[in-house]
């Protein structure tokens, strides 16, 4: 019966912004890190709440994990995906069962790399970009997003610093 203080991670990074209805979600998350898109997807697409109610964006949700059976709610997620197919995208990254463009593992950063052009327009457009889970991902999604700046002429460190500046990225890992 005795109480304890369990400290756990507190703020603002992970609150979806409502103000804009067209608004663009971009989730990306490895294993566990899937909960706060979970309450996302739920809040768009599964409850009667006001946001849902006037959703016009696509919400766009990457999960990682290693093997098919590892994929945490995706009942969940097929059944938004079939119900809002204007405004719901779903894409997993099976890093023991899918090869990435050079036959290795596909990890998180190999299937967002896949779209990096669509991407890059939405958040050129506005959209948010999330990350949670395994802070882990985080170098490999860093360099992969690099390399695409590279390529497109756009100095990294500026876009990084913009979209941190506009509050288009979050990031939540540990």
């Amino acid at each position: 019966g005795e109480k304890i203080m369990r400290p756990a991670p507190a703020g603002k990074v992970m609150l979806m912004p409502e103000e804009d209805p067209t608004t663009d979600y971009i989730m990306v998350a490895t294993g566990t890190g899937i909960a706060p898109f979970r309450g996302f997807v739920r809040r768009l697409f599964a409850e009667d709440t006001p946001a849902a109610n006037v959703y016009k964006g696509q919400a766009w949700l990457f999960l990682g994990v290693a093997n098919s059976d590892a994929l945490l709610y995706d009942d969940e997620f097929q059944l938004a995906k079939e119900q809002f197919p204007e405004n719901f995208r779903l894409d997993y990254a099976l890093s023991r069962e899918q090869e990435n463009k050079n036959g290795g593992k596909m990890y998180i950063q190999d299937k967002v790399e896949e779209y990096a052009d669509e991407i890059f327009a939405k958040l050129e457009n506005g959209a948010h970009m999330y990350f949670c889970g395994l802070k882990g991902m985080m170098p490999g999604i860093q360099d992969m997003l690099k390399g695409v700046c590279e390529s497109k002429g756009i100095d990294y460190d500026e876009f990084i610093k913009g979209l941190k500046k506009s509050g288009q990225w979050h990031v939540e890992v540990y």
